[in-house]
């Protein structure tokens, strides 16, 4: 491990305890309320039960097995579920830094924020990258160990990058969302980032695997990703500009004010599309401005959450 990846590394744990501790200290009325997972009380251990909470030093005093209680613990699993195609690397000159983010940038440290808060909670939680099938899907666990090497995996998508060349192939979203409802095999909340930019003949089928997972009984959360500026609102001003997919590499120059309109009303009903599917599946849709900062993400998720326990 090099010093500018131990860098980064501690720059993501400490950055997503930031945020959290401001979170909670800036709420008049703390979020976590109603599900706090402090310790309480012992009890006797049973045989056959999860030896997770003994406390052994306990037990070294008094030659007797006790289990530490927690005021209103659960058991919620939650997996984080990551879209790292070429799309999501926009604006490439953003990458990797969180105060001016490009959506894969955002998506990575608001689930290191989100893995601090079930860390927290005593919660479990799972990582999925997709990129273009599933790269990575690990388990759900809630130690310090598993969140360390979850914020290992995602420091891994800070790495500079290459912009010479297509970044990362076309991704088929919804087979590997498909894959993620087959392989979790309990329930689960499962929060997906993703831009959702697919080729309209992939729209269906999108909405068919998020309809999947919640067939499978998964609760599920979306988050999509975009850029207001200039993926919404195309400002780039009056003048010819070069746009290049960052998915198949191929380029396009026009002026933007001459499709401004046209593309605007594309992107709204994209957006109305998927929040109309989202509320027929019983999906919590939640479209976020990458520059707007890591609110949008956290207040979402625990509402979320609570519902799910």
């Amino acid at each position: 491990m090099n010093l500018d990846h131990i860098h980064r590394y501690r720059t993501l744990d400490l950055y997503a305890r930031q945020v959290v501790e401001g979170f909670i200290t800036g709420r008049h009325r703390s979020p976590f309320h109603g599900f706090s997972a402090e310790f309480s009380d012992y009890r006797q251990y049973n045989p056959g039960e999860s030896t997770r909470n003994i406390d052994y030093r306990l037990y070294g005093r008094t030659d007797r097995l006790y289990v530490k209680q927690f005021e209103e613990e659960t058991n919620l699993r939650c997996q984080l579920v990551i879209d790292r195609s070429g799309s999501m690397l926009f604006p490439t000159e953003r990458h990797g830094d969180p105060e001016h983010p490009n959506k894969l940038t955002f998506s990575a440290y608001a689930a290191a924020v989100l893995i601090e808060l079930l860390h927290r909670q005593r919660d479990a939680f799972g990582l999925t990258l997709l990129a273009p099938q599933i790269e990575l899907q690990t388990p759900c666990r809630s130690n310090r160990l598993h969140q360390q090497y979850l914020l290992g995996e995602l420091d891994s998508l800070l790495q500079p990058i290459d912009t010479s060349s297509p970044l990362t192939p076309q991704s088929s979203l919804s087979q590997s969302l498909h894959l993620v409802a087959e392989q979790l095999h309990r329930r689960s909340l499962v929060a997906i980032f993703t831009d959702a930019l697919v080729r309209d003949d992939q729209r269906e089928p999108l909405f068919d695997a998020l309809r999947h997972l919640r067939h499978n009984k998964h609760e599920v959360i979306l988050f999509h990703t975009y850029h207001s500026d200039l993926e919404v609102n195309l400002d780039y001003g009056d003048r010819p500009t070069l746009f290049i997919d960052l998915e198949s590499g191929r380029q396009l120059k026009l002026t933007p004010t001459q499709i401004a309109d046209r593309y605007r009303q594309t992107t709204r009903e994209l957006f109305a599309d998927l929040q109309q599917h989202a509320l027929q599946y019983r999906i919590d849709y939640q479209p976020v401005d990458v520059g707007l900062g890591f609110h949008q993400v956290m207040l979402p998720f625990l509402l979320k959450r609570n519902k799910s326990k």
